[in-house]
């Protein structure tokens, strides 16, 4: 697209006033997009983009799996423009492209790491056609903003660009179904596990019916909500085969086995979560697509950590505390963060602070997402106390008693960090601080005020 005045007006203007807010210390990583597309509604098309661009979209993960391609391609040697301290929607996609481009719209960058709201797609895909595009997963997410699955799918498959080669989740049902025009596909998932089931407990699946003629839907296993493989007993509709497929997980030695055609390699795994899981094997397909071999893929999992804004762990005193992110307002994410922390070992207590107070313009009164949430999950003997902080608070209790909780492992406090009093840590191994998306800040500093808590009461036990 050819560029014009005004797009050279509002490309000089965004990179002054990303100077300026970077002067001040502001996070410039909306405004200058922002600008940019007023200015300039058709700015997308017209700045030059890298010769190669990975789009990755989704309902979860979506960030993770951006951290986790930019830091491995960076360790290779590339220079990559990236959103990954900015915003996913077209304002924050313009930022991380002017940032890549010199003062001519020009950029000498190689590959560009984009993720992509679903939402957003119909303002970003008509200017930017991504090589590779990956779709982590598709959920049920805000009702507030995605109303459902198969609104966010029509949204998806209506701009998507048919251009793009797909890495699409095998073993989700309607993800592996996007893009229905495109012609280079690939899939990723992960083998049948002794933990998989036919009939999962979730009170969710966002699919019931077979997509094609409504028939029902035969899952060989399910593993969590209705995620897993199936097939319909009336058509040909079923889970597609994994190009690449991770199989003998083995959380002691924290190894997974990747199966790509002929070949298997191992890897060092990053986290035991499933959900981390499938967002390092959706990284490994993209990045073996995007022609980095398995020796160097391999080195470079060698020591990764998942980046510390969405799980970081220390010692104090003997007692572990865990900051997990727990996304407000998306029952499955919740439900999956709950059935992890059912899953630890020795006696745990949990900071259950998720709400969407962090901006009052974009609050709701919408608490459905509560109710869609696996609480029961939590009703487990090894869960010895459940601390809800925010102001949601009550709804929360609530939620935890219909659970089956008993009353007597709850308490509530308004103030998330004042909350920490309610915390009784003398048989407690492990402290779980679960925050919503925008609430980091404060998770921290309930954090170390569970720090001060610890060393006070086991030094005077001492």
């Amino acid at each position: 697209m050819k560029k014009t005045f005004r797009f050279y007006i509002a490309l000089w203007g965004a990179k002054v006033g990303t100077g300026i807010l970077k002067l001040f210390r502001r996070n410039a990583s909306y405004f200058p997009g922002k600008f940019a597309l007023t200015v300039c509604p058709k700015f997308l098309g017209m700045i030059d983009k890298p010769e190669k661009i990975i789009g990755v979209t989704g309902t979860n993960g979506k960030t993770t799996v951006c951290n986790i391609l930019i830091d491995i391609l960076q360790k290779n040697g590339y220079d990559v423009v990236n959103n990954r301290l900015g915003s996913n929607v077209d304002a924050g996609i313009a930022t991380s492209l002017i940032g890549g481009a010199n003062f001519l719209g020009k950029t000498n960058k190689k590959v560009a790491v984009l993720e992509i709201d679903e939402r957003s797609s119909r303002r970003i895909y008509p200017y930017i056609t991504p090589t590779y595009i990956v779709c982590t997963n598709i959920f049920r997410d805000s009702v507030k903003r995605n109303a459902h699955t198969e609104f966010i799918v029509n949204i998806i498959n209506s701009a998507i660009p048919k251009e793009s080669k797909l890495i699409l989740n095998a073993d989700d049902l309607i993800c592996c179904g996007i893009g229905p025009e495109n012609k280079e596909k690939v899939y990723f998932g992960i083998g049948k596990q002794d933990t998989d089931v036919k009939e999962t407990k979730n009170r969710i699946r966002d699919i019931r019916t077979c997509p094609v003629c409504d028939g029902k839907l035969e899952y060989e296993y399910m593993r969590y909500h209705h995620i897993g493989k199936a097939h319909c007993v009336n058509c040909s509709f079923a889970s597609p085969e994994s190009d690449y497929l991770g199989t003998n997980i083995d959380y002691e030695n924290k190894t997974i086995q990747i199966k790509m055609k002929d070949k298997i390699e191992t890897y060092h795994l990053i986290h035991d979560n499933i959900i981390n899981i499938y967002n390092m094997v959706a990284a490994i397909a993209v990045l073996t697509e995007f022609g980095i071999n398995a020796q160097d893929l391999k080195k470079s999992f060698e020591d990764y950590k998942i980046v510390e804004s969405r799980y970081s762990e220390e010692t104090v005193n003997g007692k572990k505390i865990i900051l997990y992110l727990s996304k407000g307002h998306n029952s499955i994410a919740c439900s999956r963060t709950f059935d992890y922390i059912k899953s630890q070992q020795g006696n745990i207590a949990i900071m259950l602070n998720m709400d969407d107070f962090h901006d009052a313009r974009d609050s709701t009164e919408n608490i459905a997402w509560i109710y869609d949430a696996d609480y029961e999950l939590l009703n487990s003997d090894n869960i010895k106390q459940i601390i809800i902080g925010g102001p949601r608070m009550r709804d929360h209790y609530l939620r935890l008693l219909l659970a089956g909780v008993p009353r007597e492992k709850i308490s509530y406090e308004k103030d998330k960090v004042e909350a920490v009093k309610h915390l009784d840590v003398k048989n407690i191994d492990k402290i779980f601080v679960l925050y919503d998306v925008y609430s980091l800040p404060i998770a921290k500093k309930v954090r170390d005020k569970i720090e001060e808590k610890i060393k006070l009461e086991t030094s005077s036990e001492r």
